[in-house]
């Protein structure tokens, strides 16, 4: 009989700690729906399993997060910031005035110039102008500006004739592959759409806007190379929203810029501001001291060691 009395207790004790485990397992359903959203958000790279729509979503979110999406506001004193660079370049004295991408193959007809154009664009990347338009003048001369001569023609007399551009040997070889896709799918003429010239060698979204804005008359985007690039950051029109921080390349300054700026000032832009940053707004050294806008510029004499252009910074309109 004790032993007995003594097992009861402990039946009735597991029979109840049986019962209560539905109980206690019901709520962590709602915990591990948390868990499961927040590692969703947190660990981007491992949502590559999850069906083609969600990563979309998840795309956009994260590309907002790091600042790419911005806002379309305008920057304060642009309006007068553009007239000051127009009228300080009014004189047209830049290489890119007589010797940009947009004067390549000018006196061609129609097909043979867009042709010219996209050659002249991509030899211009990492090559300055005057060495670009020397490079077109000699294809020129030995009437190697389009499809035809170019895929005819052997790749080192194609490489010998645009030295001294940069990457002139990959450029040789990308001209060659361009010529012959230029005449089994376009009868000798280039691409029409922004989609089909980025699928070409070598040709980069700064390039296919340009190509589309110059060869086609068809304006879908903002050229920008590296003097855009810069001068648009130092003046603060690209910068994100609440952090001063700067686009990191030219294609983020194109999406940045694009957001506010009015489209008839898509194409002049290019020119302009090349010019700009080929005579005033240069690289290294900007010459601060001759710029009209430097009163509204954040950035004038910032980047000038000299301690007279600081003397001057003073004494500055």
């Amino acid at each position: 009989m004790s032993r007995s009395l003594l097992r009861m207790p402990n039946t009735r004790l597991s029979s109840k700690r049986l019962q209560s485990k539905p109980e206690i397992s019901m709520p962590p359903s709602k915990p591990e729906l948390r868990v499961f959203v927040r590692r969703n958000r947190l660990n981007k790279p491992q949502n590559d399993h999850k069906p083609s729509d969600l990563p979309d979503i998840e795309e956009f979110a994260y590309k907002k997060e790091n600042g790419s999406v911005q806002s379309s506001e305008p920057p304060a004193n642009w309006e007068k910031v553009l007239e000051g660079i127009r009228k300080m370049r009014a004189s047209e004295d830049a290489p890119v005035d007589s010797m940009g991408c947009e004067k390549a193959g000018s006196s061609l007809p129609p097909k043979e110039r867009r042709f010219a154009v996209l050659v002249s664009a991509l030899l211009s990347s990492q090559t300055k102008d005057n060495v670009t338009h020397g490079a077109i003048q000699r294809l020129l001369q030995n009437d190697l500006l389009t499809a035809e001569a170019i895929d005819r023609a052997h790749e080192a007399a194609i490489k010998d004739l645009i030295y001294p551009v940069g990457f002139y040997t990959r450029k040789a070889s990308n001209l060659k592959k361009i010529a012959k896709l230029c005449l089994m799918k376009y009868d000798g003429d280039i691409p029409s759409s922004l989609e089909e010239l980025l699928l070409l060698p070598g040709i980069g979204p700064k390039m296919a806007h340009l190509v589309m804005n110059v060869g086609w008359d068809n304006v879908q985007g903002i050229c920008v190379d590296t003097h855009v690039h810069r001068i648009c950051n130092r003046l603060g029109w690209v910068s994100q929203p609440g952090r001063k921080q700067k686009t990191s390349s030219p294609e983020e300054t194109r999406e940045a810029l694009q957001l506010w700026l009015p489209k008839e000032e898509w194409v002049p832009i290019n020119p302009l501001l090349v010019g700009f940053g080929q005579t005033i707004c240069t690289p290294v050294r900007p010459r601060c001291e001759m710029c009209s806008v430097n009163d509204v510029c954040p950035s004038a004499f910032k980047e000038t060691a000299s301690p007279s252009s600081k003397l001057k910074k003073s004494g500055r309109r």
